[in-house]
């Protein structure tokens, strides 16, 4: 299997090349925040961050260096370590970067982005470039009712999120943590699913998503 393509480790003349063959780009963008008590705040961001590589190493695309932080729910009492832009930050932000590398020879960009909350999905949504084509993949959107035992479906530190760190990077979750973290859900019942998520449940999520992603950025070359 062919590696990643990691910009920041490329020198000039091989990005040339590579753009020259397949001139998009992965753009993953995480989040910092809490996601209950036994998962990393870099939750999201491990995520877009193994889909970017395995499809950079899969399509043989450049994959950008991730943007680490995002716009997140203002809460009234912020976990040790949150970190959040405002959305009109996160969108200049991205619009100025995106502006540079479409003078540099991206015609089309796929971000990649594991973060539901409306404010930063409007601002990855509503980005704007000269010519160049944008994608941008929300992870978190497709259904998955099916594929969780949780009725109540995916929140922060759910089974989902929890199965799917199992899988990516199982020595950062601290399962003995996994309980209520005290969240509301829909309907105002806390729910406690961490502890329905497993590796292999992981796994066979994280195939899913990688597959319905893969079928876009086939899509995306037309």
């Amino acid at each position: 299997m062919n590696a990643p393509l990691p910009l920041k480790t490329l020198i000039p003349d091989d990005v040339g090349r590579a753009l020259e063959r397949d001139p998009r780009l992965l753009v993953p963008v995480g989040t910092c925040e809490q996601h209950g008590p036994h998962l990393p705040l870099g939750c999201d961001t491990l995520i877009v961050e193994r889909l970017a590589d395995d499809l950079s190493a899969a399509f043989q695309i450049l994959r950008a260096p991730t943007v680490e932080y995002g716009v997140n729910t203002e809460v009234r009492n912020p976990r040790p370590g949150d970190a959040a832009v405002r959305r009109k930050t996160l969108h200049r932000w991205m619009n100025e970067l995106l502006g540079s590398w479409e003078l540099a020879g991206v015609d089309a960009f796929i971000i990649l982005t594991a973060h539901g909350y409306d404010p930063h999905q409007e601002a990855l949504s509503t980005l704007r470039t000269r010519r160049a084509r944008i994608l941008m993949v929300d992870v978190f959107a497709l259904d998955f009712t099916a594929h969780l035992d949780d009725p109540v479906g995916p929140f922060h530190g759910s089974e989902l999120d929890t199965s799917l760190l199992l899988h990516v990077a199982p020595g950062l979750v601290q399962m003995r943590l996994a309980r209520d973290n005290g969240m509301q859900v829909p309907g105002g019942t806390p729910a406690q699913s961490a502890a329905l998520a497993s590796a292999a449940k992981g796994e066979r999520l994280y195939k899913m998503i990688y597959e319905r992603i893969a079928s876009q950025v086939v899509d995306s070359a037309a």
